[in-house]
């Protein structure tokens, strides 16, 4: 009997074992800074080696240009027209949580490249689109690691940029001006071709949106951003995605943990989520108004290119007509000299 059991569980899917550790609840507890503690939720978190059986991450779902390492999740490669997405498939039914990733952007361009990735907390998954790789009018939160500035003007800040924003699921992500016209706050963060993996730490706690970062060989978390009077409900997932357009770049995942947060004095035990908070609509107190959106004149690699082979075909043809009239000119000279 004891043997059979012993089997049995040997032969359990992985998918089983990572749920079962989730269910246990506090895992890798720790005491936060306000005195309240956290515990490691597994079925919002990834880390090596990320694949099961074959090629399938439990409870994730990853598509379009995404590719699965031993080492890393690459949601885009290095090369121009790529969009990649990874999500979680569990819904999120923490209060309050926070969501710590290590990542990597880097590539072989010098002045040129993008465009960057996004982190979501959105009700919808697994939907392309034009925000770093996922839909517009998302609802949710979405924080942009931006590294290419589209703006034809003077930013304020210096690109790569970090910006968070809560959508309702009826506002635009204005690509043209960085996101900027609906942003929450945002920082420069220079995390592109680091030498070694950054990271970034997201969370939501008591109607506080707060992002802070560490970046190569950093030890201390620097604040990026601390946002009060945010509402965002229950029941959402957490999602990674990143785009390439005339711009590329490697966009790479290395490690998630998420953890579900308790006020001083509550535990996992004694918290219960109300189901009300299931229905709350995404909203900020403050949040940089929507302006009328301006059409960028900003040209891009590939108007630039364009130009480029537009001046050369110039230049060929120019060379061929002179060449022409260069031979034609020989010609007419030979045959006066037979007449003669």
């Amino acid at each position: 009997m004891a043997m059979s059991m012993m089997k049995m569980r040997w032969h359990e899917p992985l998918v089983f074992l990572v749920v079962l550790c989730s269910l246990v609840g506090a895992q890798d507890g720790n005491q936060d800074q306000d005195g309240g503690s956290d515990y490691l939720r597994r079925e919002h978190s990834l880390v090596k080696p990320y694949t099961g059986t074959g090629m399938d991450i439990p409870l994730w779902d990853f598509g379009g240009s995404t590719v699965v390492s031993n080492e890393y999740i690459r949601l885009t490669p290095d090369r121009q027209s790529k969009q990649g997405h990874l999500w979680n498939q569990v819904p999120n039914h923490m209060r309050h949580w926070e969501i710590r990733v290590s990542f990597m952007v880097h590539g072989a361009g010098r002045s040129l490249y993008g465009d960057g990735f996004g982190i979501w907390y959105a009700k919808d998954r697994m939907q392309f689109g034009n925000v770093f790789g996922n839909q517009d009018k998302f609802s949710g939160l979405g924080v942009f690691l931006d590294t290419y500035s589209n703006f034809d003007g003077d930013h304020a800040h210096l690109h790569p940029y970090i910006s968070a924003m809560v959508n309702n699921g009826s506002l635009n992500y204005d690509h043209d001006h960085d996101g900027t016209h609906g942003q929450l706050d945002g920082c420069s963060v220079a995390f592109r071709n680091a030498d070694y993996q950054s990271h970034i730490s997201i969370s939501y706690f008591q109607g506080t949106l707060s992002v802070y970062t560490r970046v190569g060989t950093e030890t201390d978390w620097k604040s990026c951003l601390n946002v009060a009077g945010i509402s965002l409900p229950t029941g959402y997932y957490f999602g990674f995605t990143a785009t390439t357009g005339d711009l590329a770049d490697n966009h790479d995942i290395v490690m998630v943990k998420t953890y579900e947060l308790f006020p001083s004095g509550e535990s996992d035990k004694d918290a219960e989520v109300p189901k009300d908070l299931e229905n709350i609509v995404p909203a900020a107190a403050h949040q940089e108004a929507p302006r009328e959106h301006v059409e960028s004149t900003k040209p891009t690699r590939k108007s630039s290119m364009a130009m480029y082979f537009l001046v050369l075909g110039g230049i060929l043809a120019l060379g061929l007509i002179g060449g022409g009239v260069f031979y034609y000119k020989k010609q007419q000279e030979k045959a006066r000299k037979r007449f003669f």
